[in-house]
């Protein structure tokens, strides 16, 4: 079906993480072969899952300037401190490397878009205009993009880090809008994060947020339009458009 006026949708923004693409799916099983491989490296296996939670704690908690630092040598080092931190070992840069490197090419290994969702973008396109937006690092969101082959999927794909501000700032949103040449009002924005997806896209006057969720959003949080359990429930959503908002949890 065509949109048929001024206020029917006219384009549909994509978040990639955990919203087309299971990226903490991939994290953990990257998480694990590593565990196994710092097993091999110490007589004493005392910890060695400490260390790779407190590895997800520094990638979590991460800052950092582009211009000053590469994201490799940054989150090698991350391994470096949590493998000191945890086993109290001197600094081993070379360990680090290793550990960094294995998880870094299982995740992306294990990364993928899957069918029944490339094909709902496929027949999601013959009607409206996709963008792909995703915020963080330029290498490390491209490295993700090329290995899933998403690029091909859409007019268009933005990575957070390229520009002034990410995620939920109003001003990329609106960039967005017009690269595809629409209107804020003509949009959707679909994500997994309330706080970055959901937040952004009511703070750029969407016509509509869809919130990728098992469970209800808190009382504090930004209240999405929509809220359905997998990014396949989307095309029913736009069908239901015109309709109060529901939650199928």
């Amino acid at each position: 079906m065509e949109p048929s006026n001024n206020n029917s949708v006219k384009a549909i923004l994509f978040d990639l993480d955990n919203t087309l693409i299971d990226t903490s799916g991939a994290g953990k099983i990257a998480i694990e072969k590593v565990n196994h491989f710092l097993k091999s490296k110490f007589d004493d296996e005392d910890g060695i899952i400490d260390v790779s939670e407190r590895f997800k704690t520094k990638l979590c908690q991460e800052s950092f300037d582009p211009l000053k630092m590469n994201i490799d040598n940054l989150r090698t080092s991350h391994w470096d401190e949590a493998i000191q931190e945890i086993k109290g070992t001197g600094p081993n840069r070379t360990l680090a490397s290793e550990c960094y490197h294995l998880w870094k090419s299982t995740r992306l290994k294990c990364l993928a878009i899957p069918d029944p969702v490339k094909s709902m973008l496929a027949e999601l396109r013959k009607t409206y205009k996709l963008l792909l937006l995703t915020n963080g690092d330029t290498q490390t969101q491209r490295e993700k993009i090329r290995a899933v082959g998403c690029q091909e999927l859409f007019d268009a794909v933005i990575v957070g880090g390229e520009h002034a501000e990410e995620k939920p700032a109003a001003s990329i949103f609106l960039h967005c809008c017009e690269i595809l040449g629409v209107k804020p009002e003509s949009c959707v924005m679909v994500g997994d994060s309330v706080d970055t997806d959901i937040q952004g896209g009511i703070n750029a006057g969407f016509k509509a947020t869809v919130w990728i969720s098992k469970t209800a959003v808190t009382a504090e949080a930004a209240r999405p339009h929509y809220t359905v359990p997998t990014v396949l429930d989307v095309t029913t959503i736009l069908n239901n458009m015109n309709q109060e908002p529901l939650c199928l949890l």
